[in-house]
């Protein structure tokens, strides 16, 4: 049985950081595509650019699929190409931050055939471009939600540096 190719391209945005952020996701898939993006109260830009990924790979009604993820962040690609988050759950996290994303995004990785390349970003990649204004655009709205996990433990970032 072949496998369904999925291209996700994803971005995150945050107004300071921490501040109001967003992420924007576009999946891509033969003739099908589809546009995620949600805006946040107090966040940053990682957690955003992190959690874009993490919500496109939980779109996906089918699993496995084989997807290819580009994105701007390098925190996102070489966390995982480089297999440091791998190191980063054997250690429990110890002073590593995104512990509740990171664990989510494991979770959900172990389903699907993942690759990701890194993009530079406002390079005129237009799905790059696309995804930075749904982003911005969620950041900016007037409909955020909170970012719980962030809020609570924000407090107590030294822990999590």
């Amino acid at each position: 049985m072949k496998l369904a190719d999925v291209t996700i391209y994803t971005d995150g945005a945050s107004k300071g950081n921490p501040g109001p952020g967003g992420y924007g996701t576009i999946l891509m898939s033969g003739i099908h595509s589809k546009e995620l993006s949600e805006g946040y109260l107090l966040t940053t830009n990682n957690r955003m650019e992190l959690l874009a990924v993490i919500v496109g790979l939980e779109a996906l009604k089918i699993a496995p699929c084989n997807v290819t993820i580009f994105s701007d962040s390098r925190y996102v690609v070489d966390a995982v190409e480089k297999q440091w988050v791998h190191s980063w759950y054997k250690n429990n996290f110890k002073k590593k931050k995104n512990r509740d994303l990171w664990i989510r995004y494991l979770n959900i990785a172990q389903k699907h055939n993942i690759k990701f390349v890194w993009v530079k970003g406002h390079n005129g990649n237009i799905y790059n471009e696309r995804c930075d204004h749904l982003a911005v655009q969620a950041a900016e709205s007037s409909n955020l939600k909170e970012d719980t996990w962030y809020v609570q433990n924000a407090a107590d970032d030294d822990l999590f540096s």
